[in-house]
């Protein structure tokens, strides 16, 4: 499908294979209440409420939640050992911290808040429909034997490039259900092995990630007592995910840190489907208002979110409509086109979208690990390029001088979320290490 996209500065970028930071034209002042929106702010609330109410199941599936409480969540790291390795010594660049999702608890990736909660409440709603349980206080029950028997018949499916059915395939399992995952051709083996070892039906398709998606719906249809979890689709999902930026705001406030009109809050979330970066981002504007300044980070082969917003269109528009292949170590991310849903919900709130070379997340991975001792997959990475471009960019500036921010930028804190790394297998991650230093030494 031709596509139209505007003729400045970041269309030539893109178009270029270059990173790139496109600015949204649509962000709004107070965008979270726009009535416009198919999701409202309550239910950010609401999904806090639910991921208290499964605590003590969490608890019971997963012996690795028993020092949070059944809480999944990550620490929030400032990286002051490693400014200096990533160019951001200068105090223009503000305080830099790490939300290190990629050492999250049960799947070792973002994807643990959405795909987990998504099981548990379909779980939650199949038991309460077979009369297994009859109010939220025997939410416990779920874990009963009349439960399996019950979740044994049933199959929850989803499709994915590795991250989001590995946290699928684990919840599902550990409630008995059967599980089947969709995996695309810019999967990972390793990934694919893992899932195998859980005892979860793994089907590949010579497919890209889109395709897969396309066809997992399609054959999840046509079984009644299948439940698929749609990542292009799904509020469930999505609001799974938004309850971490509460999270956030706590260990924040904790730190002592202000966020207001004068202390900005710039966070940068690895981008693929959107599902994952739109909830968090939605979840944060509606704690911090115009104070939290968003952006998604894409590989500059893979930017679906980018030339989507970009364009402007209201149908799907895909990376290779605009001439990219889609081909990025950052499999995590490498997606042809986003959420139609979530393109939507993030028109007036989302600040930007920036895109970054694979040969810079395999130095700034050998960074994290080799400076900070935190172990990154590729995709994960991305976020570390965010404050260079908000801080030396001509976009950044323009950025800036729109939002009053030229004086206080140096009051910032930057949040790079880290969403995956922690279930790479050892051989894998030396491989990555590897790289890295090779390209950190001819740097």
């Amino acid at each position: 499908m031709p596509i139209n996209l505007p003729n400045n500065q970041a269309r030539d970028d893109v178009l270029a294979g270059r990173p790139a930071l496109w600015l949204n034209p649509n962000l709004k002042q107070d965008g979270i209440w726009d009535t416009k929106l198919p999701v409202r702010p309550s239910r950010v609330s609401e999904a806090e409420s639910n991921w208290m109410l499964i605590a003590s199941l969490l608890e019971k599936c997963f012996p690795e939640l028993k020092a949070t409480g059944g809480k999944i969540e990550s620490a929030l790291i400032e990286v002051s050992p490693m400014r200096e390795a990533l160019g951001y010594s200068s105090s223009e660049f503000g305080r830099i911290f790490v939300k290190a999702d990629n050492d999250l608890p049960v799947a070792g990736s973002i994807q643990a808040r959405g795909g987990v909660y998504e099981v548990f409440m379909y779980a939650k709603a199949l038991a309460e429909s077979q009369g297994i349980i009859s109010s939220e206080k025997e939410v416990d029950r779920l874990v009963s034997e009349e439960a399996n028997a019950l979740f044994s018949k049933h199959t929850i499916a989803v499709g994915s490039t590795g991250n989001l059915s590995l946290s699928v395939g684990i919840a599902a399992r550990a409630l008995g259900f059967q599980a089947v995952v969709h995996i695309c051709s810019e999967a990972k083996d390793w990934k694919v092995d893992r899932l195998t070892r859980l005892g979860v039906k793994v089907v590949r398709h010579n497919a890209d990630y889109s395709g897969a998606i396309d066809l997992a719906r399609a054959q999840a249809e046509a079984d009644i007592n299948t439940y698929f979890i749609d990542n292009e689709r799904s509020q469930t999902l999505f609001f799974g995910y938004s309850a971490a930026a509460n999270e956030l705001a706590s260990q924040l406030s904790k730190a002592h840190i202000t966020v207001d009109d004068n202390h900005p809050l710039f966070v940068y979330l690895p981008c693929g489907i959107g599902g994952a970066p739109g909830g968090a981002s939605y979840g944060l504007k509606a704690i911090f208002g115009n104070a939290a300044h968003t952006f998604f980070v894409e590989p500059v082969q893979s930017p679906s979110a980018l030339v989507h917003m970009m364009s402007g269109s209201s149908e799907q528009v895909s990376v290779y409509d605009a001439g990219m292949n889609n081909k990025t170590e950052a499999d995590a991310i490498a997606v042809p086109r986003m959420s139609e849903f979530v393109a939507e919900v993030m028109k007036p709130l989302l600040s930007g979208v920036f895109t970054v070379v694979d040969d810079d997340l395999f130095r700034w991975l050998w960074i994290a690990q080799t400076q900070q001792s935190i172990r990154l997959e590729p995709s994960a990475t991305a976020g570390f390029a965010g404050p260079k471009f908000i801080v030396n960019s001509p976009q950044g500036h323009a950025y800036l001088e729109q939002h009053g921010l030229r004086e206080k930028i140096a009051n910032a804190t930057h949040v790079v979320w880290t969403t995956g790394g922690a279930f790479v297998p050892e051989e894998q991650f030396t491989k990555f290490m590897e790289r890295g230093a090779s390209l950190v030494k001819d740097s």
